[in-house]
């Protein structure tokens, strides 16, 4: 209806004061709301939020958070991490961080330090090579293509300055594609190289890609087309939806030409453009460029096409989010998350070469009621796999197996530098918890 829901955040205690500021709650139209909050400050006591419609407490408000509660720059880790997993309800078991970790029941520092450099950084030239000590982030790059490192660092910070990270020394792949190839019986054995992509003929340990942990990070920034904001503008409800199917992107795959043939030959089925040459720019004349779209735009489609770019379609966890049926292409590649979907329960899947495609769509409006069904069970599991905590919890999970497997103590390396904390300038920080002894560290 008409009347907003207004939401109240504020310190528990009377004497401490400090700014927050708390959007519009997201309407995800199906009976919930995403209610998001960023504090420039911390508090001791802890923070009272009330949920008001009209002048009425909803859904159990108030609700009281225990303090202190710390702002998102603030450097005060937890200093033991079981107690920091238990508050953030992290799952005891990640399937693919167990599938991933098969490999490799020991990790030999030694041997990577001789072999990395040389194997992947000079043919790849995209290795960040990470120690972190003391709960304090060291690096170097190995290569020129090494931007990304941006976001590697960032979460890394922010892991850290909210739980103390074990000591671990260890190779991140910011490049596209996963990099190790050997089985687990060739001679010599494959290396623990940490990318975000995995592939089914690669022993890449995967991580959350970039892309969704800076998606993640800007959550807490409250900026627009996060993995929390998509789901407040999924578009209209399912039957005003647009009785098609949907894609746009770059040119970065030959069956992304294929798809724009395919829209021209069957338009009552398939609406795909190409916005943008790179790869195969001789076939712009033939199959036409067209404007880029807004992400919040393409949910006005009941149906969405997922088809690899370089490596798995990055856009793959924000078309579970909205409100439409996912047509996923089947791919070596994958991300984090998967393990927990299951095709036909959570999208529908393609085949690779796209054969099936007007066959599919075909099916989902036949069946209508079924395929809202699947559009509903994929979006409600994304909502669970892709939560801003699960995120952190799986970069922690990560860390930890790396570190259990370590055959020596990590160093800081020549030519590293100490990555660090940004600033407190704008938001006071104080850290309450006790902090432990020096030499206990």
């Amino acid at each position: 209806g008409r009347t907003q829901f207004k939401v109240v955040i504020k310190a528990l205690s009377s004497k401490e004061v400090t700014r927050i500021y708390a959007p519009r709650p997201l309407d995800r139209n199906d009976g919930t709301f995403l209610v998001r909050y960023r504090m420039y400050g911390s508090v001791r006591e802890g923070l009272r939020i009330e949920i008001l419609y009209g002048d009425q407490h909803v859904a159990q408000s108030p609700y009281i958070l225990k303090g202190p509660v710390y702002h998102e720059y603030c450097d005060c880790p937890e200093e033991d991490p079981e107690i920091w997993q238990n508050v953030m309800t992290c799952p005891s078991q990640e399937p693919q961080i167990t599938k991933d970790f098969i490999s490799f029941p020991t990790i030999d520092l030694q041997r990577m330090l001789k072999e990395i450099p040389t194997k992947f950084s000079e043919t790849r030239g995209a290795i960040v090579h990470y120690t972190i000590l003391n709960n304090h982030i060291y690096r170097r790059s190995l290569g020129k293509y090494t931007d990304f490192k941006m976001f590697s660092d960032e979460i890394l910070l922010s892991l850290a300055r909210k739980v103390r990270l074990p000591d671990v020394e260890f190779y991140l792949n910011v490049g596209d594609w996963p990099v190790e190839f050997r089985k687990a019986n060739d001679t010599p054995g494959p290396v623990p190289v940490i990318s975000w992509c995995g592939s089914v003929d690669s022993r890449d340990i995967v991580l959350p890609t970039y892309d969704v942990t800076h998606s993640t990070l800007e959550t807490l920034r409250g900026v627009t087309n996060d993995l929390l904001s998509i789901q407040g503008n999924t578009g209209p409800c399912w039957e005003n939806k647009t009785e098609r199917a949907l894609f746009r992107g770059r040119d970065s795959r030959e069956e992304r030409l294929r798809l724009v043939r395919l829209s021209k030959e069957n338009p009552q089925l398939l609406d795909a453009g190409i916005t943008g040459y790179f790869f195969f720019r001789e076939k712009e004349k033939e199959l036409g460029k067209i404007p880029l779209m807004g992400f919040f735009d393409f949910f006005k489609y009941k149906y969405q096409v997922n088809v690899d770019g370089t490596v798995a379609a990055y856009r793959f966890p924000y078309l579970l989010l909205g409100d439409s049926l996912v047509l996923k292409q089947d791919s070596k590649y994958y991300e984090h998350f998967y393990m927990g979907l299951k095709p036909w329960k959570h999208y529908v899947p393609v085949k690779r070469n796209l054969e099936d495609l007007l066959e599919k769509i075909k099916w989902a409006k036949e069946n209508d009621e079924e395929a809202r069904k699947i559009a509903k069970e994929g979006q409600l599991m994304a909502r669970e796999l892709l939560q801003p905590h699960r995120l952190y919890c799986y970069y922690y999970k990560v860390l930890q197996k790396y570190a259990e497997r370590q055959a020596s103590k990590p160093e800081i390396r020549g030519g590293m530098e100490l990555v660090p904390q940004p600033a407190d300038r704008d938001s006071v920080c104080s850290c309450h918890r006790k902090k432990p002894l020096r030499e206990d560290l």
